[in-house]
């Protein structure tokens, strides 16, 4: 697969995760000091399953566009790890979308390479 081919796949799987197929309550649920996670009791799922199945979403993209297993695992806690610091506003979502698709690029030139 071309490198140019393999990044717009990558692209597009992440543009349907994180904006058509992310709905408001998991963007908020990701979140740790959301007001979803005001109460002990309320039953909501906590933070980090809302993040980590967020970001395993895009991990198994990952791997099944380019079928390399360690890449899904590597999207898995990069992506993680992006979308926390977003949360605690330490990027904007400029600055997170941004890392998410360098991360992409360099799976390409890994790939490709």
């Amino acid at each position: 697969m071309q490198g140019l081919e393999l990044f717009f796949q990558f692209l597009v799987m992440h543009a349907v995760l994180d904006f058509m197929l992310q709905p408001s309550v998991m963007a908020s649920g990701k979140n740790r000091s959301s007001k979803y996670h005001g109460t002990a009791d309320s039953g909501f799922p906590p933070w980090y399953y809302w993040l980590g199945a967020h970001a395993l979403g895009h991990g198994g993209a990952v791997y099944l566009i380019c079928g390399n297993l360690w890449l899904g695992l590597m999207e898995t806690a990069l992506h993680a790890l992006i979308d926390y610091g977003k949360s605690e506003e330490k990027m904007t979502l400029a600055q997170d979308q941004a890392l998410h698709l360098f991360c992409k690029l360099g799976y390409c030139i890994y790939l490709v390479a």
